[in-house]
């Protein structure tokens, strides 16, 4: 697998993905409920902020969740055991070289982990086999191309555009939301079913402001600065002219909108 996530391990971007992970928590989790006693896999769990949510909601199912980083699961496993969560095991793997039998787990869960992959279809397949008869896949991704915002502004858009770039360089696909459902088909699953998860962002939702505007998605666009001028894709006054434009949606006249995808299919 490759393990080049475009965003960085940095405790800025730990940050980030805690706050993702609480504010967006109903809006794409509150349907991800288990029949007690199944195995979940959440094939790569991060820091744990989706762990916990999934676990939380969960309780009374047996969860391995695994990941490419040694440092993100000794973040995990703090997070869970800070939650008092106890029926989480981790361990590190790699998607594309499980250990596990053919067979093993009655649900796979994996969320915000195909878009950073260069051959997700190969980590579908790999997912399918330990995939019990009839068992489930939940997949959850975003798309980088379904933001849209007011105050509209040429500069924010290239600044995102830079981000998607940039993860293309590397391998992955931020727009791989609006591919689940021919993803999950063409690997074979059965009852693809795919719903968009809408985020609208306005003054009379100040947490959702707060916590996705500036917090998760300005903070995401902001995280590649660095590695975006360095490519030559932009200079940094405009670069800082397009982060002050996408902070200008979260004022009082902004909005700011954004999809995310979550798909279920059967084996």
């Amino acid at each position: 697998m490759n393990d080049k996530y475009v965003h960085g391990y940095s405790d800025k971007e730990s940050v980030r993905l805690k706050d993702q992970s609480v504010t967006l928590g109903d809006l794409l989790h509150h349907d991800t409920i288990y029949p007690a006693g199944s195995t979940v896999l959440e094939a790569g769990c991060g820091i744990g902020a989706q762990t916990c949510i999934l676990a939380g909601n969960n309780p009374d199912v047996h969860i391995t969740s695994v990941d490419i980083s040694p440092e993100s699961l000794k973040a995990a496993k703090k997070a869970v055991s800070s939650a008092g969560i106890t029926n989480v095991t981790f361990s590190h793997e790699d998607i594309f070289d499980l250990p596990f039998d053919k067979d093993s787990f009655d649900h796979i869960f994996i969320c915000f982990v195909l878009e950073h992959l260069s051959e997700p279809e190969k980590a579908l397949l790999k997912l399918k086999d330990l995939l019990k008869p009839d068992g489930t896949i939940t997949v959850i991704e975003g798309d980088h191309g379904s933001a849209y915002y007011h105050p509209a502004s040429e500069h924010a858009q290239r600044n995102i555009q830079c981000l998607i770039d940039i993860q293309a360089h590397m391998g992955g696909d931020s727009l791989i939301g609006r591919r689940l459902y021919p993803l999950l088909v063409d690997v074979g699953l059965r009852d693809v079913s795919v719903s968009p998860r809408f985020v609208y962002a306005d003054a009379s939702r100040p947490g959702m402001v707060e916590g996705f505007t500036r917090n998760t998605f300005n903070a995401m666009v902001e995280g590649v600065k660095d590695q975006a001028i360095k490519l030559g894709l932009i200079d940094k006054q405009a670069w800082d002219k397009g982060v002050r434009d996408l902070y200008r949606t979260a004022e009082d006249d902004g909005t700011f909108c954004y999809t995310f995808f979550k798909g279920v299919a059967v084996k």
